[in-house]
């Protein structure tokens, strides 16, 4: 292409990406996105980085309009299923709860705490609160946690529940218990051990759980919390235990379990939410965007976004990524490190992020990707920027700008990988809550830091 001739070129795609970008200025502004969702069961909303204020703070206003106009049962985050259990007590009005879900916020202690100990969080879950107070205990909206990591956390919880419930179960959880117990809550040394003996623990922690799901099954209770949360902390502790098992032979193994168990555990939140359930998910981009549209699904990874649109069908699923070009964001130097502000720069050459910068320089916008689950036609010359292969920014617990030349960056179509994209311009960290100390337990455990 001549030089004059790729002049011109330019222009004409800042066109059409204008033309299909719909101004975030209000609350109203998502009505489009809205109607997109429809009657869909599942949302799942990323983020490009797990330390972005407003990521967190358009998740929020989404999730507050779901949650009122559609009748959406619950959130469901990439956190610990102990911790949020805790704050969805304190939402949902539970006895003996605290009032005030900061208060639970702030006790949590897994590093990375700021994912979710920080202000955006608490002003979102103080605000599930009001709405539940004027609710009756049955239609309140929960706040629930996905992830696997909470081995040890799990065990307690289990074993506290047994001893006081279910004493004929306890001497079966106490066998993983004493499987697990000389590696002092290290999931990095119970990981190395699996090298000399590859089934770990296995054999104690499926025993129990096969024996929880057994007595879940003649429980007869399906609605009830507590047998709920028991079954479910058994769950995680068998995920766990074969993540950090897979973990140490490197590959997509460890990954795969990781995700398999959050998609499992979101399926499991709806059928104890009974057939009219509602989910929305905030989880990163990685975990959300459909992982068969970036290079993901090459090196053999599956996720979350991809197994709930495989499972439940597009037309039930939405997935809704986000994106910036620069600004700042909260994050962690290294492993098990107090987390700081760093600078991020502008995004690298030839990237989504750079493309969309050029032409909607300081706006902040929404693009619908597709209209009925499905991505738009090549032929619609409106919409073919985004069946484009291009670099999408990702940033993690660790975030080191000077790297970004080499990482941060994931190949992505994105009418395939979203249904809805939020591109921000320019965003800034978040604000951790008080107290955010360093906590080395969790060091190098999380795949690609994310």
């Amino acid at each position: 292409m001549s030089a004059p001739a790729e002049a011109a070129a330019v222009p004409d795609e800042h066109r059409l990406i204008r033309q299909d970008a719909i101004s975030l200025t209000s609350l109203q502004s998502l009505d489009p996105l809205l109607d997109r969702i429809g009657d869909a069961h599942y949302v799942l909303l990323g983020e490009a980085s797990h330390g972005t204020s407003e990521y967190y703070r358009w998740r929020s206003v989404l999730t507050r309009r779901l949650i009122e106009e559609k009748g959406f049962s619950f959130v469901a985050v990439e956190g610990d299923w102990p911790d949020c259990l805790s704050v969805h007590c304190s939402v949902t009005g539970a006895p003996g709860a605290p009032d005030d879900p900061r208060d639970v916020l702030e006790g949590f202690t897994r590093w990375p705490r700021w994912m979710w100990a920080n202000t955006e969080v608490a002003d979102f879950t103080r605000w599930l609160r009001q709405h539940n107070d004027r609710l009756p205990p049955g239609s309140r909206a929960g706040f629930f946690g996905l992830d696997v990591y909470s081995l040890w956390n799990s065990l307690h919880a289990v074993l506290d529940h047994l001893r006081t419930h279910r004493p004929e179960h306890v001497e079966t959880a106490l066998e993983a218990y004493h499987c697990l117990e000389p590696y002092a809550e290290d999931p990095q040394e119970y990981a190395r051990s699996t090298r000399m003996i590859p089934s770990g623990c296995e054999p104690e922690v499926l025993a129990l759980l096969v024996e929880l799901r057994r007595a879940a099954k003649r429980a007869h209770a399906p609605g009830r919390l507590a047998e709920f949360a028991v079954r479910q902390n058994a769950e995680v502790l068998a995920g766990a235990e074969a993540y950090y098992r897979a973990m140490v032979r490197g590959g997509p193994e460890s990954w795969n379990i990781r995700d398999c168990h959050m998609a499992d555990t979101l399926d499991r939140l709806m059928d104890h939410h009974g057939p009219d359930a509602k989910a929305v998910v905030w989880e990163h981009n990685t975990h959300v965007g459909d992982a068969r549209a970036t290079d993901m699904a090459d090196a053999g990874m599956v996720n979350v976004g991809q197994l709930i649109r495989e499972r439940h069908g597009a037309d039930e699923v939405v997935l809704v990524g986000f994106g910036s070009y620069e600004g700042t964001v909260m994050a962690a130097d290294s492993w098990g490190a107090r987390p700081r502000v760093h600078r991020v720069p502008p995004a690298r050459s030839g990237s989504l992020e750079e493309r969309l910068h050029q032409a909607l320089a300081g706006q902040q916008v929404l693009f619908l990707l597709t209209s009925d689950g499905r991505p738009a036609a090549d032929g619609d010359a409106a919409l073919r920027w985004f069946d484009d292969e291009l670099d999408h920014r990702a940033i993690g617990v660790v975030y080191r700008p000077t790297h970004e030349r080499w990482v941060n960056y994931v190949p992505t179509r994105l009418a395939a990988r979203y249904d809805a994209f939020c591109y921000l311009d320019r965003t800034t960290a978040l604000t951790p809550l008080q107290g955010d100390q360093r906590d080395t337990a969790e060091e190098e455990t999380w795949p690609s830091g994310v």
